[in-house]
Parts: C-alpha cells; sequence; structure tokens
C-alpha cells in the first residue's frame, strides 16, 4: 500500500481516481506546520533557530495522514512543482517524525498537470526532497518574520496608527507612493497640434497632420502657443499641396509568449477585469480539474509559474490544432520556442497552457470566472505557436512649392492576420495606433485643402498603477515572486495603505506616511535595488550556491543595527522629517503667497503633522497655548483653495425646523456635519463616499437626525433604534446589536425586517457567542474545504467563511452581491496572506520545551528542524538509504 500526500482535497479525488486501489491518497490542506505567532519564533542569537507550531486544523491532518501509513509501505509527497511544495512536503516529513517513518520509504514526485498521464509518468520517477529549495523557504520565512515583528512595534511606538511594514509589501508601496508624488509634482506643458483635411484627384478624403512648419521639421511640442499655431494654420490653408513622397514597408508582428503566472495576472486583470486574487483562485481550479465525461481532468498546468517553455510534445499537439482550426498557412515553418527573460526564473517551470489543445473553450461546460479565463489561456497558447502577423505601415508627405510647410498622414494595414485571427494582447494604457488604410496616390499628385484647424493639448502626467501594471512593474524589478503578487496587493488593501479608483491604486495618506517614515529612517530596505538583491540571494539558496543561514547573518547583522537605530529616535524628529518629506503633499502653496503652513484659525501658529493613536492629522503648535488652538484636520488638505476645511466651517444651508445653520467641518478625524453652535451641538461624521457637493441637504439633516426610531418592538414595546457606529450601519434593541448591509437602510429598513433581523441575531445564540446567526447569503460549496461558503454579519461588518477561513466583504461592496466566484478570490486572497480563523496551537508545552537536548522528545524536533542547516547532503540522502535497506 502506498499513502500519497497532496495539498488539496480536490487534487486527492481526481488522483485517487487516476492510481487505483493501492494507493491512499491524502490532502494536508495546504501547510500543516508554520512559525509560531510571538516573539521568538526566529531566534537569530541561536543562529535563526526557528519555532514551529500546529493548529488544530494541520494536527488532524497529520494524524490521518500517520493512520493510513502505518499500514502502508511507502510515503509519496505529490504537492505542487514550487518551492512552496517542496516546503510542504518538507513540513508532513517533520510533523510525522522518524517514529512514524521508521521502516517506511519515502519518495518526492512532482507533475506540472492534473492529467492520468501527467501523474502516471511522475509516480514512475520519483526522487527526494529537495533540501535546497525547502532552505530557500526557510530563509524566506525567516526574513519576512524578522522584518514584520521586528519592524512593526518599532512603528506602533514611533508611528502610530501605522499597521504594518513587510519586505516587499513596503517597497510595492513606495511604487505607488513614488507615481503619486511624480503625478503631483508634474507640471503640465502646453502644445498645439495643426490639423489638415485634404481632398485626392479621386475624391478621398483624407486627414494629415502638420509635420514641418516654416522649414522645421516638428516635434510633438515644438508648438507652444496660440499665436505659433494660428500662424501655422495659416500656412496650411494657404498651401497648394502635392504628394511628396509615399513610403510603404512590410512589417512583422509576432505572437506574444504563451502566459507565466504574471502575465497571466496583468491580461487577466486588462481583458476580463479579475484583481490578482480571483485570477490564481479561478486557476486553480482550473489546474485541479473539472469532470469530463464521469472523470475528473486538469484543464490547465501549473498557474504558479516564472517560465514561459513548453513541453515538446505540448507543441506539437498545438501546431496540428492550429493546422486543423485555421489552416496550413497559420502554422510557422519553425516550432517557436520563448525562453523566459529574467535572469532569476526557475527555467523547470513550465508555462501556463491548455493540458489538451484540442479541448476548446466551447466545448467545456465551465462557469463564470473558470470559463473566461480558461478562454484567455486557450487563445494565448494557440497565438503563441502561430504565424506571425504581417502588416503594411504606409506613410504620405504632402508639401507646397517652397517646401516651407509639410503635412503628413501615417497608416497600416493587415495584410496577414496570422495570430491576430485568434488573439491580441492588451495594453495597459492606451496609445496612438494609426490603424488605417491610406486611399492610394501617386508621387507629385496634386491635393486640396478641405478644411484646417488648430488644437490646443497639454501634456499628461504619468498614468497611476493598475494591478496589471504594478504586477508588470514588481516583476521588471525583480521584487516578489509569481506566488506573492496576488497577496502582496490584497494586504496593501485590507491594510488601506491604498485604494482603488476606476481600477487605478491611489495611496491613502496612512500609507505616504509610512513610506515616508521608512525612506527617511529605513530607506535602504525600502530600496528597489536591495529589495531585488535579496531575491537573487533567495534563488542563489534555492541552486545550492548560497547556505541560507550565511544570507540570514548577512542581513541581521545590518538590520538589527538598523532597528538600533531608530530606537533612539525622538518623536519630535519623527515628525520634522514628515513635515519635511510630506511638505508639497500636505502643505501646499497658497495662491496669496503666504505661508501654507500658517495656521487658518489663530493666525499666529504653525501647522504641524500630529500623532494619535488612529493615525497622523495636521494641528496647529499652539494647542498648549494661551488661548489654545484647536484646529486640526485630516493630512490632505481639501475644501477651500488655500486648504483645509476651516474649524468655523462651511455653510451647507439652514435646517428649516430649527432655524440653526448646518455646516461642514474638519476634524482629526476627517469632515463632520455640524448643526447650530453652543457646548455640545448635534454632530454626525461624514460617512465615506460621500461628496457633500453632490449629497442633497435633506439627506445631511437626515443624518444629523439619527439615531432613528424605528418603531416599538411588538413583544415588549421597546423601541429599535437605527444609527452609524464605529463600524458602520446597525440598529439596535436593548443590548443586541444587528449590523446592516448599506447606509441607506439607516433611512429606510422598516419595522418588520428589523424584528425579523433582531430576532434571527438571538436565534443565533446572541452576539457572536454560541452557534452564529442565519447567513445572510448560501453561495455554494468550497473546492477547497468540501464545505458551503457562506455570507454572514460580523461584529466588524460582512463576511464570508467557508469554514475554515474568513474574509471580510469589501469596503462599500453589498453583500448581498457577492458571487460565488468573486467569494473564492477573496477566501484565496485571505488564506495565502495566513489570515482568517484564529489558530489553536496544540502541544505548547512541549514547543516550548525544545531547546533542552537532553530531554527525548524535544530533542527530536529540534533535530529534526535543524537537520537542513547542519546536514543538507545528508538529509537528501536519507529516504534512499530507506529504500535499499528495505
Amino acid at each position: 500500500m502506498n499513502v500519497v500526500v497532496v495539498e488539496s482535497p480536490a487534487k486527492a479525488k481526481t488522483i485517487n481516481k487516476y492510481l487505483g486501489r493501492d494507493y491512499t491518497v491524502l490532502a494536508s490542506y495546504g501547510h500543516v506546520r508554520d512559525l509560531v505567532s510571538k516573539d521568538g519564533a526566529v531566534r537569530p542569537e541561536e543562529d535563526f533557530a526557528l519555532d514551529w507550531e500546529m493548529d488544530t486544523k494541520g494536527a488532524k491532518h497529520v494524524r490521518e495522514i500517520a493512520q493510513a501509513l502505518s499500514g502502508a509501505d511507502t510515503l509519496i509527497l505529490a504537492t505542487d512543482p514550487d518551492r512552496e511544495g517542496e516546503a510542504i512536503s518538507w513540513h508532513v516529513l517533520e510533523a510525522l517524525g522518524p517514529k512514524k517513518l521508521k521502516g517506511k520509504t519515502v519518495r518526492r514526485v512532482t507533475f506540472n498537470a492534473i492529467t492520468k498521464d501527467a501523474v502516471l509518468k511522475a509516480m514512475a520517477a520519483p526522487r527526494d526532497v529537495d533540501m535546497e529549495l525547502v532552505d530557500a523557504y526557510l530563509a524566506r520565512r525567516a526574513l519576512d518574520w524578522l522584518v514584520g515583528f521586528s519592524l512593526s512595534p518599532v512603528l506602533w511606538r514611533k508611528l502610530p496608527g501605522a499597521k504594518s511594514a513587510g519586505r516587499v509589501q513596503s517597497v510595492a508601496l513606495r511604487i505607488v507612493v513614488d507615481r503619486e508624488v511624480e503625478i503631483e509634482k508634474f507640471k503640465p506643458q502646453e502644445y498645439w497640434t495643426v490639423d489638415a483635411l485634404l481632398k485626392t484627384a479621386s475624391g478621398a478624403d483624407l486627414p494629415t497632420r502638420l509635420s514641418m512648419h516654416d522649414g522645421k521639421r516638428l516635434k510633438r511640442l515644438d508648438i507652444t502657443d496660440k499665436a505659433m499655431a494660428d500662424a501655422a494654420l495659416a500656412a496650411v490653408k494657404a498651401g497648394r499641396f502635392k504628394v511628396s513622397e509615399v513610403e510603404a514597408k512590410p512589417v512583422k508582428r509576432n505572437p506574444p509568449p504563451p502566459f507565466m503566472t504574471s502575465t497571466l495576472q496583468q491580461e487577466a486583470a486588462r481583458k476580463l477585469g479579475f484583481a490578482a486574487s480571483r485570477t490564481m483562485q479561478a486557476a486553480q481550479r482550473l489546474y485541479e480539474g473539472v469532470d469530463i465525461g464521469g472523470e475528473t481532468v486538469g484543464l490547465i498546468t501549473y498557474m504558479r509559474t516564472d517560465g514561459v517553455q513548453m513541453d515538446e510534445a505540448a507543441i506539437q499537439q498545438l501546431r496540428k490544432a492550429i493546422g486543423s482550426t485555421f489552416g496550413d498557412k497559420y502554422v510557422p515553418e519553425q516550432p517557436r520556442r520563448y525562453q523566459t527573460k529574467a535572469k532569476n526564473a526557475q527555467e523547470a517551470h513550465e508555462a501556463i497552457r491548455p493540458t489538451d489543445a484540442y479541448r476548446k473553450p466551447d466545448s467545456l461546460r465551465l462557469d463564470g470566472d473558470m470559463k473566461r479565463l480558461y478562454d484567455l489561456i486557450w487563445k494565448r497558447t494557440l497565438a503563441s505557436q502561430m504565424e506571425a502577423a504581417t502588416l503594411e505601415r504606409t506613410t504620405l508627405d504632402f508639401a507646397e512649392p517652397g517646401l516651407r510647410t509639410e503635412l503628413r498622414a501615417t497608416g497600416q494595414v493587415v495584410l496577414f492576420d496570422g495570430f491576430l485571427a485568434l488573439y491580441q494582447e492588451g495594453q495597459d494604457d492606451a496609445e496612438d495606433d494609426e490603424n488605417r488604410r491610406l486611399p492610394r496616390v501617386t508621387k507629385g499628385e496634386a491635393v486640396t485643402v478641405q478644411d484646417a484647424s488648430a488644437t490646443q493639448h497639454h501634456t499628461e502626467p504619468p498614468p497611476r498603477f493598475s494591478e496589471a501594471s504594478l504586477v508588470k512593474k514588481l516583476e521588471e524589478l525583480g521584487i516578489g515572486r509569481p506566488s506573492t503578487y496576488a497577496a502582496i496587493l490584497e494586504k496593501l488593501r485590507e491594510r488601506s495603505y491604498v485604494r482603488a479608483e476606476k481600477n487605478r491604486f491611489i495611496p491613502e495618506d496612512r500609507g505616504r506616511v509610512l513610506t515616508a517614515f521608512l525612506e527617511n529612517f529605513f530607506k535602504r530596505y525600502v530600496e528597489y535595488d536591495f529589495t531585488a538583491d535579496l531575491e537573487e540571494k533567495l534563488d542563489l539558496v534555492s541552486a545550492g550556491d548560497l547556505e541560507w543561514k550565511s544570507l540570514m547573518r548577512e542581513f541581521w547583522k545590518d538590520f538589527s543595527t538598523a532597528l538600533g537605530d531608530i530606537s533612539e529616535l525622538r518623536i519630535t524628529q519623527v515628525i520634522d522629517a514628515l513635515n519635511e518629506a510630506l511638505g508639497p503633499h500636505i502643505f501646499p502653496a497658497k495662491d496669496d503667497g503666504g505661508d501654507p503652513r500658517g495656521c487658518p484659525s489663530c493666525k499666529a501658529g504653525t501647522l504641524s503633522i500630529r500623532l494619535g493613536k488612529n493615525g497622523a492629522f495636521i494641528g496647529c503648535s499652539n494647542y498648549n497655548g494661551e488661548p489654545p488652538c484647536k484646529y486640526t484636520r485630516p493630512l490632505a488638505p481639501n475644501g477651500d483653495d488655500n486648504g483645509a476645511i476651516t474649524p468655523d466651517g462651511k455653510v451647507l444651508g439652514v435646517d428649516p425646523e430649527s432655524g440653526e445653520p448646518v455646516t461642514v467641518r474638519s476634524g482629526r478625524f476627517g469632515a463632520y456635519c455640524q448643526r447650530g453652535e453652543g457646548e455640545k451641538p448635534k454632530r454626525a461624521s461624514v460617512p465615506k463616499g460621500w461628496d457633500l457637493e453632490t449629497v442633497p441637504f435633506a439627506k445631511v439633516l437626515q443624518l444629523l437626525s439619527l439615531p432613528r426610531e424605528v418603531g416599538a418592538h411588538p413583544e415588549d414595546g421597546e423601541m429599535i433604534l437605527a444609527n452609524v457606529g464605529r463600524y458602520g450601519p446597525y440598529i439596535q434593541k436593548d443590548k443586541t446589536y444587528v449590523n446592516l448591509p448599506g447606509l441607506d437602510d439607516v433611512f429606510e429598513i422598516g419595522l418588520n425586517r428589523a424584528v425579523q433581523l433582531i430576532a434571527d441575531k438571538k436565534a443565533g445564540g446572541g452576539r457572536f457567542r454560541n452557534a452564529p446567526a442565519a447567513p445572510l447569503k448560501e453561495l455554494g460549496v468550497s473546492p477547497v474545504t468540501d464545505k458551503q461558503v457562506l455570507v454572514r454579519e460580523g461584529r466588524y461588518g460582512p463576511y464570508i467563511t467557508d469554514g475554515d477561513t474568513n474574509a471580510n466583504v469589501p469596503k462599500g461592496g453589498d453583500p448581498l452581491a457577492v458571487t460565488f466566484d468573486e467569494a473564492l478570490a477573496l477566501l484565496a486572497a485571505r488564506a495565502e496572506m495566513g489570515g482568517g480563523k484564529k489558530k489553536k496551537p496544540v502541544k505548547k508545552a512541549a514547543a516550548k520545551k525544545e531547546a533542552p537536548a537532553k530531554k527525548e522528545a524535544p530533542a527530536k524536533k529540534v533535530a529534526a528542524k535543524k537537520a537542513p542547516a547542519k546536514k543538507k547532503a545528508a538529509a537528501k540522502k536519507a529516504p534512499a538509504k530507506k529504500a535499499k535497506a528495505k
């Protein structure tokens, strides 16, 4: 009997069918162990000893594997073919321990696709666990833990409101912030273009643009003002033009390579609007397979890869499929072979491709995201092996007799579509592309100017990053790895360091403050080159060219020194540095030339960043003066042209009932509305997303009228109230609170629904105790946990759960509108970040006693953990020795 271990239950079911009765296939459900979630998990003073723990779920899965192994001869570790998969296999071995493995043959197999042929071929070619890949994993986990657990507490002390910093996360945030600074510094430049509509001798209309004026060849920005444009326009209208040059050049356009992880995420964002986490969730399901004719078959190869090369048999099948679908002229003479350009790519990984080129998207019964993503992968893969497209680019020049003024028309026509018959790669930002056919003209032919015009333009700042362009930037810089991009982007959003508007990332003030702090006091560790260099060293570890603890010693020597330097900082030093770094953003120049840091309230104080428990805000230096100045505002200025709304506020209107003015004012926690004056005027925070320029004044009055009385409860007559609190809209009866999906519900919810929601909450055992309340929505069975995916109400708002992992519904989203595919993507991103339900460590006492070498049980654990570092070669050969003995 053979026991096979894979990551997921869906994968286990499929492979069990392929292998038959002599095999028992079990799932580890991802990692069975992780570093302990407390200080001391990585101990540099003990040569980077690591402490691991299993939560209750991990312990359960290990017990199941051990039980199955007790009646088996061989353990086959068949986790994914990457660094993370290798680490999962190693963790399973470490968790089982020498006793459970005594007398057993241990083998490692990898396959790039979940098909019967691929699995059986892998089983016939086993190997040992690759300890060099494991060492690279250990180094990466230790680095991330040390940065997170060492730097984050410093931030909490020196920069209140900062949530965390990460080795790669902070650099990705800096990229977004740097682009925003670049946009803010950008000065638009005026320029003009002159266009003319010509009529050819054949009567065809031909749009052209001025390319030469006054004998000078024009560049894009050469016509700088209206006077120059008017002079050029007059010259065009007065000119008598003839065709002076006809140039037609054939051009070949080659297809793009097949997908790897980063390019799949980029193209799915461009063409399908998918977030990176959503793309990876759908790809995981395609990889693990669907039912086809009663058999579960993986539809694509492994989706976490940085390679673009393909198996030779797959290339030949693609060429045949192209010929049968499009014809022989679409098949190039020689197969196309691609190589990854990145120097640190793991070339053993194949590109993401369909497992069967003849399995067309329309022939499969797929739903939602899976269907759209498979269609994209299938088309891109076939296109990568198709013939190049042949284009003809034509340039026509028209000159007047004195050759002082010239017009130009450019166009492009497709002579042979080639791969464009199936696929065209998307673009992050639109580019001018003259894809038009020009009328046929001959040199010397006279044309007439029908119409001409001059148009003013201004140069545009560089665009903000989209998910696709940010992933591309990270990849170009060599920062992060394919499997980490989705988690990095999700973490930035979760921490409220960035927000997405129109699919573009905008840094929040919280993110800008953190980046400014790190650039001033931890500069080396957010530099692009340093982070990329560290990634290269991790690749050296995985290649066996660098010992992982040597890398850790080198890193920790400088990092710990930098931590010590920061711990000596005074808050005043931090504030001075932030005022300087963020000055152009938080203290913009005034139109009247006044001091941008002058207090608009007391007129005597100086504005400065102040740090509070909820983050940074702007306050006056006279806050402790006589009399004290209580002026505060958020970091980002808003309101009038010279800065924030003043403490006296901006009048929105007059309450018709009380006759009191209603104003919007600025406070340390953002804008709020106030009715009247006095010691305790009625106030209400302006909800996120409200634009007071467009929100009806009646809505503002409704906001100030809260809490709203919904009605008396029919059972006891107690009043039910609706209100907006710290965690969003809710209803309340006595001490029972129920969250509401949206702000409008506060004003619109009726008594019947309110009574039902309160009854449901009480039926669920009270607020967050005992059994949960009835779910808001049931979405379907998770392919990962085999449990129902539910949308529920939680203390901090609506969330999604699959029984093992919880993920918040995105801010501002409607929980009842969440689809099954969106829910799976959110859960996958949360799980990849290590989030979800709290772990319940088992055998904590044993974990604490690992240090003493004399005690039998702990000694075994320590030996197991240190084996890879001290005797790497021996560790790799261990399974082979057992095989000989057997």
